[in-house]
């Protein structure tokens, strides 16, 4: 299956589009669309954030080698490791979910079994549940959650594989060790109900207050030195101070300092990542897609150690 080519590889990278000839150590893959809601509101200008993120990155390309003051080293330079190739984005139709899940799936497991490191940009997220799912032969992985919502719905209007579902689904997923979910807070679709059965399976939630009071060392040590970690990033994790432009922004959220220090600290466990929920459209400055695009850099730069 060919991918759709964009404008400009992220930060100018080559551009592969067949997903089963890409020789690098990291990939990026655009995943537009996922599984709607018969509503599904603000969350369909997710749509536009693959192109949006490469936008702002191709304004950042020219300094890849400059010093970085926030790595305490050059931003990613071109003869460095992680190799870094962009696989374009995936083919997909605002209404049809299943297919949508099944070429998204079918991307990222080929990436996959070329031995190299997906990470995506979404897309609302629903787009983790097929991103997951070709992980499967690939485990035991943990997830590694950044949002302010639990997103441990079984269904929402029938919707089994929305956005408000991708840790219930990713719980019920073999292969999926474990879940740790950080940022949670404010209110949204999760009921009681949901958060008793979040914790009955095993995952850990880790609040924006816990996290304040405990520092990112305590999320970190969570997680065991051997364990290979798919980071899930609902850019509405953030505060949305830092990052305005998201589907549903809840005040007091994590801190950029914070996430980078989060990103930097699971480094080369990383196997494979998301970044979901951003709407260029209510992006007026362009802030939220530097945001984006400063994130993906600190994870591509802790894969490198």
């Amino acid at each position: 299956m060919d991918l759709l080519a964009p404008e400009s590889g992220f930060l100018d990278a080559p551009v592969v589009t067949d997903p089963s000839r890409v020789d690098a150590d990291v990939a990026i893959l655009g995943v537009p669309h996922g599984t709607p809601y018969p509503r599904p509101g603000t969350t369909a200008g997710c749509a536009e954030a693959p192109a949006a993120v490469r936008a702002r990155a191709h304004r950042l390309a020219r300094f890849r080698g400059h010093h970085d003051f926030d790595l305490d080293g050059p931003m990613l330079p071109l003869d460095s490791v992680p190799r870094l190739v962009d696989a374009g984005d995936v083919p997909g139709d605002p209404a049809d979910g299943v297919g949508n899940s099944g070429r998204a799936a079918a991307a990222v497991a080929a990436i996959l079994e070329s031995g190299v490191v997906p990470v995506c940009i979404g897309g609302d997220d629903s787009v983790p549940i097929p991103i997951l799912r070709a992980f499967d032969g690939h485990g035991p992985i943990t997830v590694l959650q950044v949002d302010a919502h639990l997103d441990f719905r079984d269904e929402v209007d029938g919707v089994r594989e929305g956005y408000s579902s991708p840790m219930r689904r990713a719980s019920e997923m073999s292969h999926v060790a474990r879940i740790v979910q950080v940022g949670l807070r404010g209110v949204g679709s999760a009921r009681a109900s949901d958060v008793d059965d979040a914790r009955d399976a095993g995952n850990l939630l880790v609040t924006t207050r816990e996290l304040r009071e405990r520092g990112v060392g305590a999320v970190l040590a969570l997680l065991a030195p051997n364990e290979r970690i798919f980071l899930s990033f609902d850019c509405d994790g953030l505060d949305p101070s830092i990052m305005p432009a998201v589907s549903a922004p809840s005040p007091g959220g994590v801190t950029y300092e914070q996430a980078t220090a989060l990103l930097s600290g699971i480094g080369p466990r990383v196997v494979g990542a998301a970044f979901t929920e951003y709407v260029p459209a209510l992006d007026r400055d362009g802030i939220s897609a530097l945001v984006v695009t400063r994130l993906i850099i600190t994870l591509l730069s802790g894969l490198g150690h």
